[in-house]
């Protein structure tokens, strides 16, 4: 067994194939498959299962995969600390960056650590809230952007401020500019599964003040929600972030929500093992005048804190 194997077999688990793997790490199909069956004779057991759909991993894989992630991490910590100083930090990155904040930070984020942190490769992953929040936890990533409510920000760093609106089909009857929480019953909406933080945030506000929303789909995709609402299927809750692009199209409208306004934060959060990582800081520092930058040039429709 060596590094490069345990690199192969990860990246096979975590593409789910090895046709994916292969892209993804740029190596030949046949030598991931080497280098996996190599593992697999060298430890006597099978840890992956293949199929047409791709690959699943064994009770054995599972153990394996598990070790294999802690010893890859601590050679990348080993590396970044021999390797790496403050003032020139290199080495990878990773971050989980939310689908409606991704829309508007991703790009100039990695325009920025390309400019400023040459030595850094940003490795970013986007999606839906929960399971951003689950690999966080999970220690998958060395910062993650997170959305919270005022009151659960904790000692994480505040980046922005959004409040959300009623996503309304094109052509609908005129609408004013804002409506009443209370009203939303009316509309049947399409929104994002229970576990995600964006549907907390929403459900929470709505409970405080005993209103009933029309929830007709739940769906775990912000570009299914989206294109529901250009189609007229349904009406949807969101931040402007999320829809900017097709709002500023006419693909969709935006009316706010008041009575109450309904907010949340967005935050950075580390992984606390990368706390000390010259990397990891210098890609956390960047970020908040990335999002100062974009709110100010009316880029992201959001407030920014004092302090940023």
């Amino acid at each position: 067994m060596d590094i490069r194997q345990l690199r192969y077999f990860v990246g096979v688990v975590e593409a789910g194939s090895f046709t994916k793997a292969a892209t993804t790490l740029n190596v030949a199909q046949s030598a991931l498959s080497l280098h996996v069956r190599q593992l697999e004779e060298g430890f006597g057991t099978q840890l992956l299962v293949r199929d047409r759909t791709g690959v699943s991993v064994t009770a054995s894989g599972d153990k394996l995969l598990e070790r294999a992630r802690n010893i890859l991490k601590e050679i990348q910590l080993t590396e970044a600390e021999l390797t790496n100083t403050v003032t020139a930090p290199s080495g990878e990155v990773t971050i989980g960056i939310p689908s409606g904040a991704a829309r508007v930070l991703s790009g100039p984020l990695l325009e920025a650590v390309r400019n400023e942190l040459p030595r850094i490769s940003l490795k970013m992953i986007e999606g839906m809230t929960g399971p951003l929040e689950e690999w966080m936890a999970a220690g998958r990533f060395n910062l993650a952007v997170l959305y919270r409510t005022a009151e659960s920000v904790g000692p994480m760093t505040v980046l922005a401020r959004e409040e959300f609106c009623l996503v309304v089909p094109p052509g609908q009857p005129p609408f004013e500019d804002t409506i009443p929480l209370a009203e939303l019953r009316a509309f049947p909406l399409a929104v994002p599964m229970r576990n995600n933080n964006v549907r907390r945030s929403v459900a929470d506000v709505v409970a405080q003040h005993g209103c009933v929303l029309d929830v007709r789909f739940e769906v775990d995709s912000l570009s299914t929600i989206i294109n529901m609402v250009m189609e007229g299927k349904a009406y949807s809750i969101l931040t402007p972030s999320a829809i900017q692009k097709e709002a500023s199209q006419g693909l969709v409208r935006t009316v706010k929500i008041v009575d109450p306004v309904i907010t949340r934060s967005v935050v950075i959060a580390v992984n606390p093992k990368d706390e000390r990582s010259p990397a990891v800081s210098a890609v956390r520092k960047i970020i908040p005048k990335v999002v100062k930058t974009l709110i100010e040039g009316k880029r992201w429709s959001a407030t920014v804190p004092d302090r940023v």
